[in-house]
């Protein structure tokens, strides 16, 4: 489970970060390719829609790793391989990102998130599912 807890901090981090992007604040060259101080307002729907997704992505690897029963085991394993996929493709994103703030700053953020769902993929730390 302790990379389920890294999984959570790190998307709380992030949640919060998003959060307040879509409030305005000027952090904007740090996300969405960073060329906007303070984003317009489709990217800041973007950044609060974000924090859903982030939401989704911890209730999976939760269940994951057994702590939750949210999707069946076959589901959740499933996902988290996706999930994987999708920070693997953020590590990439943000290395080519215009903005040199989102590189050195989103880079290693998704590099954590995408190690971290390998290893959950992988059922590292999982708890056994109660039959």
């Amino acid at each position: 489970m302790p990379f389920a807890l890294v999984l959570t901090v790190v998307l709380a981090g992030l949640a919060a970060f998003q959060a307040a992007l879509a409030a305005g604040a000027p952090w904007g060259t740090l996300a969405w390719g960073g060329q906007h101080r303070v984003l317009p307002v489709r990217l800041r729907v973007a950044s609060a829609v974000s924090i859903l997704v982030y939401l989704l992505i911890d209730l999976i690897a939760w269940t994951r790793v057994g702590a939750l029963r949210l999707f069946p085991p076959p589901v959740a394993e499933v996902a988290m391989w996706v999930i994987f996929g999708y920070f693997s493709l953020g590590i990439l994103m943000n290395a080519v990102s215009r903005s040199p703030a989102e590189r050195y700053t989103m880079v290693p953020v998704a590099l954590v998130l995408a190690v971290s769902s390998f290893f959950i993929a992988l059922g590292w730390g999982a708890l056994a599912y109660a039959v």
